[in-house]
């Protein structure tokens, strides 16, 4: 089977537009579905920030977060075979994101999220919250240029 047969591809839009096959996101959210080791589009996301120039401030490992408390709070569903969350920043985007409205700070760091859940090993899911293109023009340009880049990297990760 090829890569592309084995693609799937779903994404919401901030207007809630289902682009995809069956698979919804949240709206407002952007994720690619795709076969493949959790480890390998882990390490593809990081290296699809990394390879630009960026910088991954922190890395969130969600899935063991909810592992390791699940007692604590009564839980009895594995939700995650793996799920992890890295964040960034970019000088050159961001800046101008904030430029054109100091209150765009909100918007900043950018989080992409990865995660395998636990009844579906081997499909890994990998996204981002699209920034709400608002404000003044400048500031809508500049957001919606976040957006492409927080795009770009997440298509990377899932081999597209």
């Amino acid at each position: 089977m090829t890569l592309a047969t084995r693609l799937f591809i779903t994404s919401t839009l901030a207007l809630g537009v289902l682009a995809g096959p069956v698979t919804a996101a949240p709206d407002g959210v952007t994720s690619y579905s795709v076969e493949a080791a959790f480890d390998d589009v882990r390490q593809d996301l990081a290296d699809a920030v990394i390879n630009r120039g960026f910088v991954i401030d922190y890395e969130a490992r969600i899935g063991g977060m909810l592992d390791r408390t699940a007692g604590d709070v009564g839980a009895v569903k594995t939700i995650y075979k793996n799920a992890e969350a890295v964040q960034f920043c970019s000088a050159t985007v961001s800046r101008r994101a904030m430029e054109a409205d100091p209150a765009n700070i909100a918007f900043c760091p950018y989080v992409l999220f990865v995660y395998e859940p636990a009844d579906e090993a081997g499909m890994v899911t990998v996204g981002f919250r699209r920034m709400p293109e608002i404000g003044s023009d400048a500031s809508r340009a500049a957001l919606a240029e976040v957006n492409v880049l927080l795009d770009e990297i997440v298509k990377e990760a899932a081999g597209m």
